[in-house]
């Protein structure tokens, strides 16, 4: 009898445990901060350096570890270092919220070096840990922030080495912190409130306060539909980068145009995406446009010309 009641508990005990070990921790859709023109100035606000690289959840759970795109795909053989080196980490299941960088000697990332280190460095990547959303079974998503941080600090990211690495914040203070931040040629600042829960889509919890550059580029061509403003096409190291509103005086925007009918073309100096292949007013190179833009972002956001300039093209110089 003692056999069989203990024979039928150890049955109930694994039919009790398989669900814990079939089913797989899922992807969350992460929290998306608002974006805002000036950061908070209130002391309920934790702010951190706003990474430039690839939005990632890195999931372990009783299978092992996975790493996952802001949308959701896997991506570990990408990131398979960042892989290996979750898989060392003490806790046996958790959900990290980051981002994967391409770091510079200096620790500042570089954005332009991500397909490369991808595709053929990915050991030169690193993950910047700024959540923990699940620790060993439990939920950690209706904790405050500043409590998931200290979790993500104490159980996971102070006990790893180089390429997993710890969003670090200040208390307040968000106007000097983005000044520094702005000096120090990064792309802005993400500000949340310390006792914020998290909560998967856009949430003004979390707002994001980017850094504006103003820098030179190539006139392609101008672009006028009705009802919108003018668009300038670009160009930068001999490269497309978007497109800029002409938002020049009026005695400043007369002479462009006058400047754009002179210097006419029957095809775009650079190449550009197929959907400017019409309606545009494409121009010879040696117009360069002076652009206001929002740094960070791969090309031209939120970009207006401010002013232009002309440049003599020596013969053989034009790529065409």
């Amino acid at each position: 009898m003692c056999d069989i009641e203990s024979n039928c508990q150890y049955r109930v005990a694994v039919h009790m445990r398989k669900p814990a070990e079939t089913t797989r921790l899922s992807f969350i859709k992460p929290l998306d901060p608002v974006q805002v023109e000036t950061p908070p100035i209130s002391d309920d606000w934790l702010h951190e350096i706003k990474y430039d690289g690839f939005r990632t959840q890195i999931i372990r759970d009783w299978a092992g570890v996975r790493a996952f795109s802001r949308n959701g795909h896997d991506w570990s053989k990408r990131y398979w270092p960042i892989v290996a080196a979750a898989e060392k980490l003490p806790a046996k299941a958790f959900i990290l919220d980051g981002e994967v960088i391409a770091p510079e000697p200096d620790g500042r990332p570089n954005f332009h070096e991500m397909h490369s280190r991808m595709t053929w460095n990915a050991e030169q990547l690193a993950f910047v840990s700024f959540d923990i959303l699940h620790l060993d079974g439990e939920d950690l998503r209706a904790l405050p922030l500043i409590d998931r941080k200290a979790k993500l600090w104490d159980h996971l990211v102070k006990p790893a080495k180089g390429i997993i690495q710890y969003s670090d914040h200040v208390a307040g203070g968000g106007a000097a912190f983005f000044e520094a931040v702005e000096k120090m040629g990064l792309e802005g600042i993400v500000s949340k409130r310390r006792e914020s829960l998290y909560r998967s889509g856009k949430m003004e919890a979390w707002v994001k306060t980017k850094c504006w550059e103003v820098g030179d580029f190539e006139l392609l061509g101008i672009r006028r539909e009705p009802g919108k403003p003018t668009a300038a096409l670009m160009a930068r190291n001999g490269r497309y980068a978007g497109t800029a509103a002409v938002t020049l005086p009026q005695g400043l925007r007369e002479r462009l145009w006058q400047r754009v009918q002179e210097a006419k073309a029957a095809k775009p100096a650079r190449r550009v995406p197929s959907a400017f292949a019409d309606d545009v007013e494409w121009v010879k190179p040696g117009i360069t446009g002076r652009v206001k833009f929002l740094r960070g972002e791969h090309t031209l956001r939120h970009a207006t010309m401010q002013d232009f300039r002309e440049e003599q093209i020596h013969p053989g110089e034009q790529e065409m």
